[in-house]
């Protein structure tokens, strides 16, 4: 066994976290396509799908960190063949120890669960949808398309709980973190607005926004 193999399954594990969320995705199109023709007689099978995921992402997350903190802790001390032989042990140890502390009600605060709730919501909410097609076909100024930070049309579209502004994630998440690392706010890039204090917790994904976005690119290519 050495450090270099290690962090390859790491490398490794992480991809597959990709490929949850991923199905994630998939699985929420689809509760999604339910709620459209109102066909919920299987949002709770669904919805177990999503928490079961979400369970495994937060499984993966604490063994990878497990994983990292015993390594260190070799790296520090020795890479002596006992030492190394024990590292499993020490994993393995540490992760039951980990699982037992772990709450599956906290699932439901993982960021792909909330949305996919966000998202069955607004699809069994005629009225907002059909003001949200308004908005996008007409003016476009509350609900864009494109992302106020890379003005390019955003591909996970993020909405602000306190604001109601879209971003594109991964850039509204970039900017956070590199605010929050010169000890500063965050404050929303909309233009005018007056949100000061954007943190990750007011973000939630609105899929209905994603699928619509996708739906035009479609229709584009028509």
């Amino acid at each position: 066994m050495s450090l270099s193999a290690v962090h390859g399954t790491l490398s490794s594990l992480r991809s597959c976290q990709n490929d949850i969320k991923t199905t994630m995705d998939i699985v929420t199109d689809v509760a999604m396509d339910l709620a459209e023709t109102h066909g919920n007689d299987r949002f709770k099978e669904l919805q177990d799908t999503i928490l079961e995921c979400a369970k495994l992402d937060r499984d993966i997350n604490h063994f990878v960190d497990i994983v990292q903190q015993v390594t260190s802790d070799v790296r520090v001390t020795s890479q002596e063949p006992e030492n190394m032989f024990s590292l499993s042990e020490d994993v393995k140890r540490q992760f039951e120890i980990k699982l037992s502390q772990l709450s599956d009600a906290e699932l439901h605060n993982h960021q792909k669960v909330i949305a996919f709730k966000y998202s069955i919501k607004n699809c069994q909410d005629q009225e907002r949808l059909e003001e949200l097609d308004e908005d996008i076909a007409v003016t476009q100024s509350q609900v864009n398309f494109t992302c106020p930070l890379t003005t390019v049309e955003m591909v996970n579209p993020v909405k602000n709980k306190k604001c109601n502004h879209h971003y594109d994630e991964e850039a509204i998440v970039n900017l956070i973190t590199n605010r929050h690392s010169q000890r500063k706010k965050c404050r929303c890039p909309v233009v005018g607005c007056a949100n000061s204090d954007v943190k990750e917790s007011d973000l939630v994904l609105d899929q209905v926004l994603r699928r619509r976005i996708q739906s035009q690119k479609r229709n584009s290519k028509m």
